[in-house]
């Protein structure tokens, strides 16, 4: 592999498609994705391998190591939609809200902001990237990072329905508990997901 295919982007080799782990750079040009073969060109896959590697692509695109993971799919697994609500729990993970409202360029870049005690739930700091976020919740950057969060969101124009953004005054609110609907731009299956850990 080329010396500027670093870890998060193996990964997106293995598993054969963009997860957009490095933000801005996953659209150019110097995407290496598309000079190595997937692992379907490479070998026949099993189901069992299928499942593992959508388990894993979840895991890469959220950021989340595997004993936090399991953990998410046991909250999930009591409801009666045990896909969808793995799904919407990772979305509501702050990291993940601070990317999708623009705030980020990237999941890892949102992270290490909310590590730095970057972002404010109902006007009090939260500097743990796993917060799950409520309806009702206000989210707003601190003071030292409103101008670089400003600049970043300049280029994002959508925001998910369930979410409201004032550009003005940087504050964002949670209008309701994201759906598998409002996630199809991350290409999960949470079935193949709910059959790996249902073995």
């Amino acid at each position: 592999m080329a010396r500027d295919t670093g870890p998060r982007c193996k990964k997106c080799i293995l598993i054969g498609e963009r997860l957009f782990l490095k933000g801005e750079r996953c659209l150019s040009d110097r995407c290496p994705l598309h000079k190595y073969p997937t692992q379907e060109e490479k070998r026949k896959v099993s189901v069992y391998s299928v499942q593992l590697r959508e388990k894993q692509k979840a895991k890469w695109i959220y950021g989340i190591l595997e004993r936090q993971f399991r953990n998410y799919f046991s909250q999930a697994a009591a409801r009666d939609n045990p896909g969808e609500a793995l799904l919407s729990l990772l979305e509501r993970r702050l990291d993940n809200v601070v990317y999708r409202l623009g705030f980020a360029l990237s999941r890892p870049q949102a992270r290490q902001m909310v590590r730095h005690g970057g972002f404010r739930v109902n006007d009090r700091k939260v500097d743990i990237p796993s917060y799950l976020v409520k309806v009702g919740d206000l989210i707003s950057p601190s003071e030292k990072i409103k101008e670089k969060v400003r600049s970043q969101l300049a280029g994002r124009e959508i925001i998910p329905d369930w979410l409201s953004l004032d550009r003005e005054n940087l504050t964002a609110k949670i209008l309701r508990l994201p759906t598998e609907e409002d996630i199809k731009d991350v290409k999960i299956n949470p079935k193949l997901i709910v059959e790996f850990y249902s073995k």
